[in-house]
């Protein structure tokens, strides 16, 4: 389509803001930047729109036979969900860091699994979010927890993103270059 403007489906979009705003939120409140909001603040929303919300559209996506966003919808809406429920457990340390890094492992495949630009872009930035969350947990390291909610704000706004420039009919990819200097197209 012109200038890399998707139509995307319904489905797409609503996964995309339900991640987006589920990392804006998660990140953030790793990042401490707000005074006074804590991880514990996110769950609810997590629980709700990043578990329930992002399950939903992941099915839905499946029925329309979009199999790449239905996977990655269902499996980081189950993903959320187990992470919501599962936060006022009392985990060690490790068990938790463990759970962030099977999660890491679940979304570095998508983003080795393709799509459009966008999409991988979202997925690796929140690969590396829960790589460095991980690591923090492990490591019990509040620098590299911060710096992990940096990475998961930057993958919400690129989801977010992708969102609304569907529904804005804002590109959505990056143009692609000739081949080599002084390379022009005939037509």
């Amino acid at each position: 389509m012109d200038n890399g403007v998707s139509a995307g489906s319904t489905t797409t979009v609503v996964g995309r803001l339900a991640l987006g705003v589920t990392l804006l939120a998660f990140g953030l409140a790793h990042t401490e930047v707000i005074d006074g909001v804590t991880v514990a603040d996110t769950v609810t929303l997590a629980q709700y729109v990043g578990g329930v919300a992002l399950f939903v559209a992941g099915l839905l996506a499946l029925r329309d036979r979009d199999a790449a966003n239905g996977t990655a919808f269902s499996a980081l809406g189950a993903l959320w969900f187990t992470w919501a429920v599962s936060a006022d457990a009392g985990a060690t340390a490790n068990a938790a860091g463990l759970f962030l890094l099977l999660f890491a492992l679940v979304v570095l495949s998508l983003t080795l699994a393709g799509g459009d630009q966008l999409g991988q872009g979202a997925y690796g930035l929140f690969f590396v979010a829960l790589l460095l969350l991980a690591i923090a947990r492990f490591g019990e390291s509040d620098g590299l927890a911060q710096a992990g909610g940096w990475f998961a704000v930057a993958a919400g706004l690129v989801a977010w993103y992708a969102a609304t420039a569907v529904l804005a009919h804002w590109p959505t990819a990056l143009p692609r270059r000739a081949a080599g200097r002084g390379v022009t197209a005939t037509g």
